[in-house]
């Protein structure tokens, strides 16, 4: 599977699905990303309450925000 970054639709997508109580498989497989990238995103965006499935909640926009902030911190790399 090549490497993908997730963009901030796929984060839309992934929090469309994950509220329809989808497993965390089957997003994966529809996005084309890895299982650890989809639970390592669920965890970048979570805001430390439960949704309606009694899971922890995503946030899109939080998890956007925070990889911005992520990629501004560790600045540019040297090649």
């Amino acid at each position: 599977m090549r490497y993908k970054y997730i963009t901030y639709q796929d984060r839309q997508q992934i929090s469309a699905r994950y509220l329809n109580d989808e497993r965390v498989v089957d997003i994966a497989a529809a996005l084309g990303l890895s299982l650890t990238s989809v639970y390592r995103e669920l965890k970048r965006g979570e805001t430390g309450s439960l949704d309606r499935n009694q899971r922890m909640a995503y946030d899109p926009t939080l998890a956007q925000r925070r990889t911005q902030e992520n990629l501004k911190r560790r600045g540019k790399t040297s090649k």
